[in-house]
């Protein structure tokens, strides 16, 4: 790797201490190679300049990961596997140990909630040998060559990958670490390197009763030749992975020291209130400034395509004179659109002709034509915004000789890419200064924020700060599609299914967010669980038609493909189980002898929720889901009590197995809090289309789950050897059938629309 390329690595990076830290923009600190060796799984030693250890080390590429051919594509497009210049490697991340013992992680994930900034930490402590308060982190620069994610095909955050990817690659850097220094002082003592061991940020030599701290070892470990090959510790040997550990970053955000995008202040910096136009695919007319430039405090006001922006000192000022405008749009086709034309588009869609097929097993026809029952229906999911508690923002300077950038987002390289097209300038002279995300939910894989702040910037030349409001926020969010499912499963006399066809309908993410993922007609995220089921089902036919909402925008959303599928696929296997009059966990325990890590989350979660032991009472009801996505096996039960229509969830017990554990308290704060979101989606969330606008505006319609209504929450994490499996995402997804079916036990009445609380309304 070449200086300028280390230089440009540590420009803008955010130093954060493991224990959450509040370190600002960063330029060069110093962390210059001078030499490296080589390790076959990318590990490189050098000098940093002033003294002390950097360690590199890479991950697969997507086709590695994948054992393809080192020539294709990533998902995102590209050469996931470009190679190196002779002598030189690109690693994806960074460990720097100073001549004080300090270690540096520089991490290409961001933190949003989810706890990486304390469980990637962990790893790297296990098999480093020293205590978890000495790690500090660095986020890491846009650069989709140095820190790709494998799994995601892109420098990005999400799909519930942080610690899938991080496991083995992030443990081996530091065990590499600790064989480096372990030799580097046994070359000091002139002793056998086998007679050291590392313990608690030193090297060990108890025969003789001597010891060196890493900081007096860095600079001859930086000259020792990398060694291949090195061992990891034994599970049973682990002391931090797999611990209960308190959030590090949690101190400062409780204090208020966290900064988070929305809290950037720059100097010089001034404020900008944005609208934008209330129709999808609408643009702005004109615009009456007269009264607005009255106002004290407004600067200027700036027209950017669809939107209008007033410019203040501050806040008030600005959001003021957006109030003072008197503003024309020019609506366009889409002031027209309809929740029914949506619909009538997808139904229509539903019965046309054949879909992309996703996957076919056996002779699904022959099945349908021996079974003796046959169960048909059709699932609706509706548009959702993601309403995360931080609102859209980002900060901007947009220069002659530079652009500086800040927020909190998923995808930096995706942010550089847009300022690059918007300013001119070339990447290099794009500084991302990423923060911590108020969360994330899959809006923050999007960068319209950016797009528009830096149309704004670019007519400024100053700082400015853009802040959408709640309103702009929803009603100008880029939705979790709206999903139209057709299904039919054929049964036998037993009430077995020996046919199963499923059809999803909706639009395609993926084409438009990683075109080359799209193949065959097929998004691969729209049908995930649906072609992966865990029960034994002989003959399946399972097809995707693409069918856009028109001028709607799409986009991830907090599980997405499995959100839908699990959905459909556990309500109506509970559909299944109420033909053949057989309880639904006994129904499913007979299907999944096949895949027993979903037996036995099943079996745990329905043991700890009672399930069977005791009958409720009128009213109440209990459902059961169980789900294999993002690598984790999840089940879930759910107890609800239905008064009226008003849906009051009791409790959930819920069963895990996420394969090894690397922080539990991380594993279960993930669980509740997804759970708490399925909730709210499930029984209140959703977006409508009326005259080609969006109908919700705030919290007031776009409903949130109080705190008084959350119900308890179990979580039973299973014991696992299996490699780290995601959790960001999975209790979202497994929640919302559950709780379908637990209103089914209640009512008697099958909801196959959500949200449930409106259609329990109409039933």
């Amino acid at each position: 790797m070449s200086q300028g390329l280390l230089d440009s690595q540590n420009a803008g990076s955010a130093g954060r201490t493991a224990q959450g830290g509040k370190g600002a923009a960063q330029g060069d600190n110093g962390s210059h190679l001078s030499r490296r060796t080589f390790l076959k799984f990318g590990v490189t030693v050098g000098v940093a300049a002033g003294g002390g250890l950097l360690l590199g080390f890479g991950l697969p590429t997507v086709s590695q990961a994948q054992g393809q051919d080192p020539t294709g594509k990533s998902v995102i497009g590209g050469d996931a596997s470009e190679p190196a210049p002779a002598g030189v490697f690109a690693p994806n991340a960074f460990i720097q140990i100073d001549n004080t013992g300090k270690v540096t992680l520089v991490i290409p994930k961001v933190e949003m909630g989810q706890g990486i900034y304390t469980s990637i930490p962990m790893l790297i402590a296990e098999e480093l040998e020293v205590s978890l308060d000495s790690v500090t982190l660095d986020h890491a620069p846009p650069n989709e060559k140095l820190f790709m994610d494998p799994l995601l095909g892109g420098q990005l955050t999400g799909g519930s990958t942080s610690i899938r990817y991080a496991w083995d690659p992030m443990r081996k850097a530091g065990a590499t670490a600790r064989v480096l220094l372990i030799s580097a002082a046994a070359q000091q003592w002139q002793v056998d390197p086998a007679t050291c061991h590392a313990q608690a940020g030193q090297v060990i030599h108890a025969a003789s009763n001597r010891s060196l701290g890493y900081g007096q070892l860095v600079d001859a470990a930086a000259k020792l030749p990398a060694p291949q090959n090195v061992p990891l510790k034994d599970p049973k040997d682990f002391k931090i992975i797999g611990t209960a550990v308190k959030r590090l970053d949690s101190p400062e955000k409780v204090d208020g020291t966290a900064v988070f995008g929305l809290d950037v202040r720059v100097p010089d910096m001034v404020y900008a209130a944005i609208a934008t136009c209330p129709v999808f695919g609408g643009t702005l007319g004109s615009v009456d400034d007269t009264n607005a430039k009255k106002i004290p405090g407004v600067r200027q006001v700036i027209k950017a395509d669809n939107a209008v922006a007033v410019i203040g000192d501050h806040t008030w000022a600005a959001k003021r004179g957006l109030a003072a405008l008197q503003i024309t749009w020019n609506e366009g086709a889409g002031a027209s659109l309809s929740m029914k034309q949506i619909v009538d588009d997808l139904s229509a869609a539903a019965d046309h002709g054949n879909g992309a097929v996703a996957r076919k097993d056996g002779d699904v026809a022959k099945g349908f034509s021996d079974a003796k029952t046959r169960v048909d229906a059709v699932y609706q999911q509706p548009f959702l915004a993601h309403a995360t508690m931080e609102p859209v923002n980002c900060t901007v300077h947009v220069r002659p000789d530079g652009c500086d950038i800040w927020l909190g987002t998923q995808v930096p390289t995706r942010i550089v890419d847009t300022a690059v097209k918007i300013t001119g300038l070339p990447a290099e002279k794009i500084t991302v200064h990423n923060h911590l995300l108020g969360g994330g939910f899959g809006r923050r894989l999007e960068f319209d924020m950016a797009t528009q702040a830096l149309k704004i910037g670019k007519q400024l030349g100053t700082p400015v700060k853009v802040v959408w409001t709640r309103e702009e926020d929803i009603q100008h969010d880029m939705y979790r599609p709206y999903y139209y499912d057709k299904i039919s499963a054929g049964l036998d006399a037993n009430g077995k299914p020996i046919a199963w066809q499923h059809r999803i309908v909706g639009s395609s993410v993926i084409a438009r967010f990683a075109p080359p993922a799209f193949k065959n007609g097929i998004d691969p995220d729209a049908v995930e669980v649906a072609t992966d089921l865990p029960y034994d089902l002989p003959n399946q036919l399972i097809d995707y038609v693409r069918q856009e909402p028109r001028t709607v925008p799409t986009a991830f959303w907090r599980g997405v493909g499995p959100t839908r599928g699990t959905f459909v696929v556990e309500s109506f296997i509970d559909e299944l189980a109420a033909q053949a009059k057989v309880d639904p966990v006994k129904y499913r325990r007979d299907l999944l002898g096949k895949t027993p890590r979903a037996l036995n989350v099943l079996d745990t979660a329905t043991q700890a929720a009672g399930w069977g032991s005791t009958s409720l009472p009128k009213g109440q009801g209990r459902g059961v889901s169980v789900m294999h996505a993002f690598g984790s096996f999840f089940a879930m039960v759910a107890d609800v009590t239905v008064d009226q229509g008003e849906v009051t969830v009791n409790r959930v017990v819920c069963a895990v197995d996420c394969g090894m554990v690397v922080n539990p308290n991380t594993i279960e704060a993930q669980v509740q809090g997804g759970i708490i979101f399925g909730i709210t989606a499930a029984l209140y969330s959703e977006i409508t289309i009326k005259d080609g606008r969006v109908e919700q505006n705030n919290f007031t319609d776009y409903r949130m789950l109080r705190i008084d209504q959350t119900p308890g929450i179990e979580v039973h994490i299973v014991k696992s050897t299996e490699a780290p499996g995601g959790i960001g995402e999975p209790g979202t997804a497994a929640l919302a059938p559950a709780l379908a079916n637990a209103i089914y036990a209640a009512t008697g009445k099958r909801l196959r629309q959500l949200p449930v609380g409106s259609q329990l309304q109409t039933v």
